[in-house]
């Protein structure tokens, strides 16, 4: 016979029981493993739909869900993972993706690898191979080609993290944040050639409370290029180079913009890359604005243009000659920036003469051309220098 004490430690063990397995279903993760979707790791053959259907039954889930890719070479074609989804979604890769050797495949549809209008979403590890080179010699050649794939784009995606993803020959850029929120971007590591067209590293534009750190950038245009309607930028521990810099802008093209504020880069190594830190704006008539960035903590080695503002961009003169640009620039600060710059003019202000650059300062800068203190210019701009110049400052 049962005693009343036993039957309180049974009771009390059940109650027990009962809340740890209702813990355990409320965490518990449904892992989807894209090879048990008829995936093939060959490289070779097409896992296009496969992942699709992996996606499909992970959206659904209400549960946390992980989609899981092996390791081994996954052909895909454009893949599109759409949501809305129930639950969070995890795309957790130890495999490689690959693009069809024939760019064309690709079409003119602009991406490559497209997440859009999805909640809670983590992308972890794992290479992109875009294959870009054939296309790249099109481009070059003159030739009649598809517009070009970006690697991975995310539109609309709210609470987003990046992690360890390694992405190789982008068609264009290899990643794109369009009109999402809260989103982190970390240990990434995105890698073309020095004179491939078009490869940006990082492209965000119309996207809010975005983090971007530790990463390496090594391509043949902007290392991180941000866009209209961007506003709660932060850049840290940087590594870019070869590429064009850090770039905010090209601003302007159109009318009505939402402009650019509140931008932080700090932490940051360029090397040989053509630009450190630019802002650069179309030749015409615009609403937009820049307001609000610090550059600080940078060294530069080798740099074109370590440091430069350029209002009068209008590229083979089309569009916009003899216009100014209406993009209003103010409340910029460049501080502890040092280094060598790979030409004399280490600093160009070049602001619009209808719109002046207000606000601009240059603290603690030490650039140098062939271990000579460098030189700057400026057009059209209020600001002030301080603290220790090794410059020829125009300020």
């Amino acid at each position: 016979m049962v005693g009343v004490h036993e039957t309180a430690i049974m009771v009390i063990s059940c109650i027990l029981c009962s809340v740890l397995l209702g813990f355990a279903n409320a965490t518990a993760t449904s892992t989807y493993n894209v090879v048990k979707y008829g995936a093939k790791p060959d490289g070779k053959t097409d896992s296009t739909e496969p992942f699709i259907a992996a996606w499909q039954s992970a959206c659904a889930s209400p549960s946390p869900a992980t989609i899981y890719v092996p390791k081994g070479r996954y052909l895909l074609r454009n893949t599109n993972f759409r949501g809305p989804c129930k639950g969070k979604v995890t795309f957790l890769i130890a495999g490689t993706l690959v693009a069809p050797e024939d760019y064309h495949a690709l079409g003119n549809s602009g991406f490559w690898i497209l997440f859009n209008h999805v909640e809670n979403l983590v992308v972890s590890g794992g290479k992109l191979d875009a294959k870009g080179a054939a296309f790249w010699n099109c481009r070059r050649s003159g030739k009649t080609c598809p517009a070009g794939a970006r690697s991975m784009t995310f539109n609309w995606v709210n609470n987003l993290v990046v992690s360890g993803l390694t992405s190789v020959n982008s068609q264009l850029s290899h990643l794109v944040i369009n009109t999402c929120t809260n989103v982190l971007v970390k240990n990434v590591r995105l890698i073309a050639p020095d004179q491939s067209p078009n490869t940006d590293g990082i492209h965000v534009e119309r996207s809010t409370g975005v983090t971007i750190n530790g990463c390496t950038l090594q391509t043949g245009d902007d290392c991180i290029s941000i866009g209209d309607a961007t506003n709660n930028l932060f850049m840290s521990n940087i590594k870019c180079g070869p590429g064009h810099g850090v770039s905010i802008g090209s601003l302007g093209q159109n009318v009505d913009e939402k402009g650019v504020e509140n931008v932080t880069l700090t932490n940051a190594i360029f090397s040989g890359s053509d630009n450190g830190v630019r802002i650069k704006t179309w030749a015409r008539p615009s609403n937009g604005f820049v307001r609000n960035v610090v550059f600080q903590n940078i060294v530069m080695d080798k740099v074109q243009n370590p440091i430069i503002i350029d209002q009068n961009y209008c590229p083979n003169n089309q569009g916009c000659p003899a216009q100014t640009s209406g993009i209003k620039i103010r409340q910029i600060t460049y501080l502890n920036i040092n280094g060598s710059s790979a030409t004399p003019e280490a600093v160009t202000f070049d602001c619009s003469p209808s719109n002046p650059c207000e606000g601009i300062k240059l603290q603690d800068i030490n650039l140098t051309y062939n271990n000579k203190a460098a030189i700057s210019s400026c057009k059209n701009i209020d600001g002030t220098s301080s603290g220790t110049l090794v410059l020829e400052s125009c300020l």
